[in-house]
């Protein structure tokens, strides 16, 4: 912990990003993925990676997994597909960090990390569970442990040689938002100097078929904030951030590339799967983020939206920005209609991007757009815009009511 004059310094409770890295359906790192949503691409492709025979929706976000063949085959057999997104991820969060050795190793043996995820590793189970169905499940019930989160957590520890405690949020589709803003406060509170945090989420079977049968999947491009849209695009990805307090990164010379200012979070009483349709316990999810930040919503540059693209979030969350972002300059975009829905992923991966759009002050447009949704309309961005912006907005909103945000500021 910083002191100064046997007093806390200021610089001890300001949490600051020193690294991060991503993998999702548009890129294997972050830059690739960045260019193409500037480009106003979008990874919308049929499904290959699992089964989706009998779907009514067999297109989604389906990532390429990175190259792992340098590792044994063996080794890479036992490996899920989320391990698959997670780790190269990682590597580019600790590598941009300053933390990897020249084989590739965590300098810290030590290293707290705060995790979303949603499905875990399911393919696993899905695998033993198949093959109980055809009889040869004989001697594969490791099966159905590696499925499990704390196994992803443990296949990182031996990958890049760290050890530390982990906290796993499964907290839906806010998830992502919830894993970074609890890693800010450990350190904010003292009880971390620095955390890797983030989320990811693989395509499996259980997720995208319980997704089908709700019948929430866009039979054609997802359409965020469009007045016809009619469903999400399910996809997949990781992304990681190193956080850590200011003092830690100054002691060890580490380059800051950005400051998590604020953190909010809120939860719906209303309805298992909907959002409140006025979208207040989102805005004062909002208000808090922004409170916590000492900003003012004329501050926010640009507000990466959750913008599922289906008729009840959508709705809500228009109604939310309205009322806080009216008389501002704000920009606002969903990535999701690019991305495709990543789950636990999902508020770590927009994180990164709000990082990106503070870097470069280009903003990802808000692609598929025909009939725009009243509410926001002003506040779309376009093919190509590029604004000079000091804050960012990142939301997000899960199943069972959950409501975060996070405000990103330069470095």
């Amino acid at each position: 912990m910083c002191f100064l004059n046997g007093m806390k310094s200021a610089s001890a409770s300001r949490v600051v990003v020193t690294g991060y890295g991503c993998v999702t359906a548009l890129g294997q790192d972050a830059s690739s993925t960045w260019s193409s949503l500037l480009e106003g691409r979008s990874a919308r492709a049929p499904i290959t990676a699992i089964a989706v025979e009998g779907c009514r929706v067999t297109d989604g976000a389906q990532a390429t997994l990175p190259d792992l063949s340098h590792c044994s085959p063996r080794l890479l057999s036992r490996l899920s597909r989320a391990d698959r997104l997670v780790i190269p991820a990682v590597h580019e969060a600790l590598e941009m960090a300053g933390l990897l050795d020249h084989r590739g190793k965590s300098v810290l043996p030590i290293l707290e990390s705060s995790i979303s995820t949603t499905a875990c590793g399911m393919e696993k189970g899905e695998e033993f569970l198949k093959s109980v169905w055809n009889g040869t499940g004989r001697g594969r019930t490791s099966l159905l442990c590696h499925y499990q989160a704390q196994q992803q957590i443990a296949m990182l520890h031996k990958w890049f040689g760290f050890t530390g405690p982990s906290t796993i949020i499964a907290n839906a589709c806010a998830g992502g938002s919830n894993a970074i803003g609890h890693a800010c406060d450990l350190i904010r509170s003292g009880m971390a100097e620095i955390i890797l945090s983030g989320g990811y989420d693989a395509l499996c079977e259980l997720v995208y078929c319980g997704f089908d049968s709700l019948l929430t999947l866009a039979p054609d491009a997802c359409r965020p904030f469009d007045r016809g849209r009619n469903g999400l695009m399910l996809g997949e990805g990781a992304a990681f951030l190193v956080l850590e307090s200011e003092c830690h990164a100054l002691s060890r010379g580490a380059e800051i590339v950005g400051t998590v200012a604020g953190y909010g979070h809120s939860t719906d009483t209303g309805h298992l799967t909907q959002p409140d349709q006025e979208g207040a316990p989102l805005e004062k999810a909002m208000r808090q983020a922004l409170d916590h930040a000492g900003l003012s919503p004329a501050k926010i540059g640009y507000v990466n939206a959750h913008g599922t693209g289906t008729p009840f979030n959508d709705g809500a969350e228009a109604k939310a920005m309205k009322r806080l972002f009216s008389g501002t300059e704000a920009r606002l975009s969903s990535t999701k209609a690019a991305l495709g829905h990543t789950l636990g992923a999902a508020g770590a991966i927009e994180a990164v991007i709000g990082l990106l759009a503070l870097k470069t002050g280009s903003l990802p447009p808000q692609i598929n757009l025909l009939d725009p949704e009243p509410d926001v309309e002003g506040f779309l961005v376009a093919q190509g815009e590029k604004v000079e912006i000091d804050a960012v907005l990142s939301v997000n909103l899960g199943f069972g009511g959950s409501n975060a945000a996070l405000v990103l500021t330069g470095k």
